[in-house]
Formats: structure tokens, sequence, C-alpha cells
């Protein structure tokens, strides 16, 4: 059989890790009630003191500036300190989201500015000081383009499981990432990577400051879905970051599946939208990008996808993956893993009421010559519509393989853990509702689990909020030791070259290690399981 790569390009993975944000609601700021929000814990931190509010069982503190506002000489450039404040500052309101690169944007109303930098902190009630607690920074998805962690709301989490929760927004689009040498020059590692620069900054101000809110400074796990996950990847492998965290979780995102532009590819990008902007001349190019009006930038991302990070600079000098391939990452404890049907989500917006000689006319024009051997592998007599086909390539040819060839990598180096979310009667994710099409266990399903939002068509069952609850214990356990088992639940073994992997089921989590098989990922790879 020839040689079948796992497919990037069949989701044109710009837009495939672009659409997590999508499907959230935004946390609306007057949710607590009168009585709680009387009570006010405080927290001083490096920059000045924090109002906060207790919200249900937990207390929280919103939008927490980490860096300066980037604007004016600012945007497009590093992140800066942020100005210390004297009085006490109120942080009882969401920050607004950052300028939103993607056609999909946000769940109305939601406020967003170039002023973004903010991140919230989720603690359970009365933790002070000295506590310790496990930390979990989360970084949203959207693919670089789209989102904000306003939305990710980590109540719940903190009050469950004894844990602090930080949410961060950071620079998206073109705002976040572009790679321009006269801007490169301005900071001394010579990226136009501002989107990772801000995730980085605001782990540096965790670091800095979580002990103030109870939490562990030593004790950091960073976790992000999709692009979030991605981040984490790049973050796993930017020097920039070593030393800054414990322990690292990945959903949905995985490695392998990153391949970040080289510093010559993402130049040429980043001066095809520069002209599209209205600003084709080097000499003051960055004059007129910072005068370009947001709106007009977002109008020229529309025919220039946002690329994300790129490598090739002192932020991210090598490829991710490998990096990790090679031994020489920043090594954690890694916990992976991926929903049982990703592909239905991007085969339902790409056009879900497929029929038999489009999933033909696709499979052909995205394989070529290798096409009949994914038609023999994929034929529509096993599956229920073409749709489910199409979305059962996509699933197995990119997130679940890319899944296995990730967590076979870490699991040589370091503690691994490996899970396949499934609940075949998910909600279907806010913003995606396809009439007559089931969007059970896509990507991004798994949010409404582990956070406080409700995925949009229902919230959910009783049934469904136990498993909710098993997977915060286990995220839990994970960000206190490295080991995410927990007394009364399922065993959860570390993975291995035959890789266990955890069911999470609302009904019986079990654990399997039929996880490549059932997704063909030798057939994807050819003639080797990591052929990523």
């Amino acid at each position: 059989m020839k040689r079948l790569r796992l497919t990037r390009t069949s989701l044109r993975l710009s837009l495939a890790l672009a659409l997590t944000a999508m499907i959230a609601q935004a946390l609306p700021a007057s949710a607590t009630p009168a009585d709680a929000r009387s009570i006010r814990p405080a927290v001083s931190t490096s920059d000045g003191r924090l109002a906060g509010q207790v919200h249900d069982r937990a207390e929280e503190f919103l939008g927490i500036p980490y860096a300066a506002p980037p604007l004016g000489k600012l945007r497009f450039g590093a992140p800066q300190p942020p100005r210390r404040w004297s009085r006490e500052r109120d942080a009882t309101r969401l920050a607004p989201a950052c300028l939103q690169f993607s056609p999909f944007g946000l769940r109305d109303p939601q406020a967003v500015s170039e002023d973004c930098l903010y991140l919230d902190v989720y603690r359970p009630r009365g933790a002070r000081p000295g506590a310790r607690l496990p930390v979990l920074f989360w970084i949203h998805g959207g693919g670089y383009s789209q989102g904000t962690g306003t939305q990710f709301g980590g109540r719940t989490m903190a009050d469950l499981t004894q844990t602090v929760v930080v949410s961060i927004n950071y620079r998206l689009g073109q705002l976040g990432y572009l790679a321009l040498p006269e801007l490169a020059r301005e900071n001394t590692l010579g990226t136009g990577s501002w989107g990772l620069m801000d995730q980085i900054a605001a782990l540096k101000w965790t670091r800095d400051n979580i002990a103030a809110f109870g939490g562990n400074p030593s004790s950091i796990t960073i976790s992000g879905q999709s692009a979030g996950s991605g981040s984490a990847c790049a973050m796993l492998a930017s020097p920039r970051a070593a030393g800054l965290f414990a322990r690292a979780i990945l959903q949905s995102g995985p490695c392998t599946l990153l391949r970040a532009p080289g510093t010559d590819r993402a130049e040429a990008q980043g001066q095809a939208f520069a002209a599209a902007a209205g600003c084709p001349s080097q000499a003051g190019r960055a004059v007129c990008l910072r005068a370009t009006s947001g709106a007009d930038l977002i109008s020229a991302a529309r025919t220039h996808p946002t690329p994300g990070p790129a490598v090739g600079d002192g932020l991210l000098p090598v490829q991710p993956s490998a990096t990790i391939a090679s031994g020489a990452w920043n090594k954690v404890p890694v916990l992976i893993g991926s929903n049982q049907a990703e592909g239905r989500f991007f085969a339902a917006l790409t056009k879900p009421y497929l029929t038999a000689q489009e999933y033909t006319d696709g499979i052909t024009a995205t394989y070529g010559a290798a096409a009949p051997q994914v038609l023999a592998r994929y034929p529509l007599t096993d599956y229920p519509t073409p749709y489910e086909a199409m979305a059962a390539v996509l699933t197995d040819s990119t997130f679940a393989c890319h899944t296995f060839v990730t967590a076979q990598a870490f699991a040589t180096q370091v503690p691994t853990y490996v899970y396949e979310f499934d609940d075949p009667d998910s909600p279907t994710l806010y913003g995606a509702q396809v009439p007559g099409v089931d969007m059970a266990n896509a990507h991004s399903a798994e949010l409404a689990y582990l956070h406080d939002f409700t995925m949009g068509d229902r919230p959910l069952t009783a049934i469904q909020k136990g498993l909710a609850s098993r997977m915060k214990r286990y995220w839990a356990a994970f960000a206190r030791s490295g080991n995410p088992n927990v007394l009364g639940q399922t065993l959860w073994p570390p993975s291995s070259t035959r890789q266990t992997v955890l069911t999470l089921n609302p009904r019986t989590s079990s654990t399997s290690t039929t996880f490549a098989s059932d997704h063909q990922c030798t057939f994807w790879a050819g003639s080797t399981a990591g052929g990523a």
C-alpha cells in the first residue's frame, strides 16, 4: 500500500483549529447573587490589591491585567508589564475579549477590544495564601483567530477539586501572529508571535502571584484545547517557557498536528497580509499597520488566515513535534486525548448533507492517487450516511491518529496518560447545530464537562454531570501530582507502546488498548504507526 501520511490538508488546519471558541457561551458578569457579591474576598498581587467576589461556592477575581494594553506603539510588540495601581481594584467583571479575526466570532453580547490582556482566577471559597493548591492554567482554542478565556469559568472545578484555575486572553489573528522582519527586529527574540509571548507573560504572572490566591507556583499545569493545546505544545518546545510549569494537558490538539510555518513562509504570508491591509511598502509598513483600524485588519484577514506561531526564531526555534521527538523539550508529565468523533464538527460545517458522489469527489480531491485506498478503507456501505463516512475519515486521519503518534512520543520519555471522550449523547455545540445531523462527540464536545458554560442546545443531564465531576477530579488529580488516578474512579494506567487509553463515558468509563486499530492508525501511517 502506498504510504499515507496523516492528512493535514483535508481540514485546512489553519481553519481546523479555529473553531473552538465559536461554540461557547460568554459568562455573564452579573451572574453572582447580590448577597454573595457583598462578600469581597481580597488579594494583594505584585501590581496592587484586588477585590473579588463569591460566586456559587467559589471565589473569583476577574479582569486582572497581566500586561499593559497593547495599543499604539505596543501594537505588534512584546507584552509589557502592567501599570501598578494604588487603590484596591475591583475584580468582579470580565474584561473584553481580544479582537476576533474569525468570521464566526463570539456569541453576543460580548465586548471586544485591543485592550484585552487580562486573566481570571477562580479559587475554592476560603482559600488563603500558603494553601499551596494545584493550579490549572487554561489556554482557550479558536485557531489563534478567535475566542476568549472569559468563556471558560473555573468555579465548579475550583470548588469540587480544591484547585486554583487561571483562564487567560491573548492576542489573536495578525495582532497576535504576524511575521515581518521590521517588527521582529523590535524584540530580542526576533519573533512576530506575540500571542505566544502573551501566553508566556500570563504564565510568568501566574508563577509570581498565584501564591497570594492560595495556589502553588511550583505546581502549575498548562492546559488547552484545539489551538490552545497547540499553544501548550509550543510552550513544551519553547526555551522561554522552561521552568514555568510542572505538567501539561493537551485536549484535541496533538503536537504532531501542529505544523507552524518557518520564518520565510511566515514572512511571505505577513507581507501579503500587510498589502491587503493597505500597507504594501516595506518603508513605513510598521507605522502604517499600527495606524490601520482593527476593523480593516480583520477585513484583510478574511483572505489571509491567521498562521499561528512561526518557528525559526528565539521564541520557538524548532517545530514542537521535532523538539519533542529529539528529547530536548521542557519535559513534564502529560495528559493527552481526543474525542471519539472529532471530524463530525468539520464535516458538518463544510457540507453536512453530503451525497455519495460528493463524498467520492471530496476524497479524490484530498488524496489524489491514494484516494482508492481511502475509499476502500472507508466504504459508504459501512456508514449510515456519506456525512458519517467523511467524519470518520477526518476524525481518524487527523485528531485520533495524531493523538496516538504524539502520545507515543511522550510515553517513551515521561509519564503519559491518554483518554478518549465518548458520550454518544453529548450536547450539540453552540453555533454548529445542523438539523438531522449527529454532532455528538465532535470537536470541543468535552469542554462543557470541564468548564462552567452550557454548550448551547441544552445543559448536561444528571448522568452527564456525573461524568463531568469524574473528569474534573481526574484533571485536578493530575494537576496535583502528575497522576490522574482518583480513589473510587476507574483506574487510569499510564500509556506505553501499546497505548492504554481511558474511555470517558457517562455510564462505563473503561480502559482499552484498541484505540489505534479503532481509528485505523496503521493504515494512515503506512508502514509505521509513527508516520506523522
